[in-house]
């Protein structure tokens, strides 16, 4: 069974153990506590029975939103967990009345890209040599609210 439960401050454990599993750059457990104290950070982690098996966080302010990172582990990508918690994310932020959401993702993560475009996202600016190594950075955003 697949639930997703609201992320507080508890959760940064689990989320740097899930994000140093997804990516080459992960961050830290403290990097995560920080965030997790904002009051305009929220997010879901997704549990597999009562393991997490990946999260989302964003942060929202002023009727806007930013996807700040969704992971999944490795060995569960391709099976829908990454679009089950971006639609999560969208359902909990429309109901706040979040009415634009934006994040960024590598030119390069044609995965992540395929993910965005299938929910909605469209291209809106390039951030070049964004990421470490010199990688630009796709700035996305869809609309959650009229």
């Amino acid at each position: 069974m697949m639930t997703v439960e609201p992320l507080g401050p508890a959760h940064a454990g689990v989320c740097a153990a899930l994000h140093g599993e997804a990516f080459a750059r992960p961050w830290t457990e403290q990097a995560f506590a920080d965030l997790l104290a904002l009051p305009t950070t929220r997010g879901g982690v997704l549990l597999e029975d009562t393991e997490p098996a990946g999260f989302v966080l964003l942060q929202a302010v002023a009727g806007e939103a930013e996807v700040l990172t969704i992971a999944v582990l490795p060995a569960r990508r391709r099976g829908g967990l990454g679009r089950r918690l971006l639609g999560w994310a969208m359902e909990r932020l429309r109901d706040d009345g979040v009415s634009r959401l934006f994040l960024e993702v590598e030119a390069g993560n044609t995965a992540a890209r395929a993910l965005y475009a299938a929910a909605g996202f469209e291209q809106v600016a390039v951030r070049r040599g964004y990421y470490e190594g010199g990688a630009d950075a796709l700035v996305m955003a869809r609309t959650l609210l009229p």
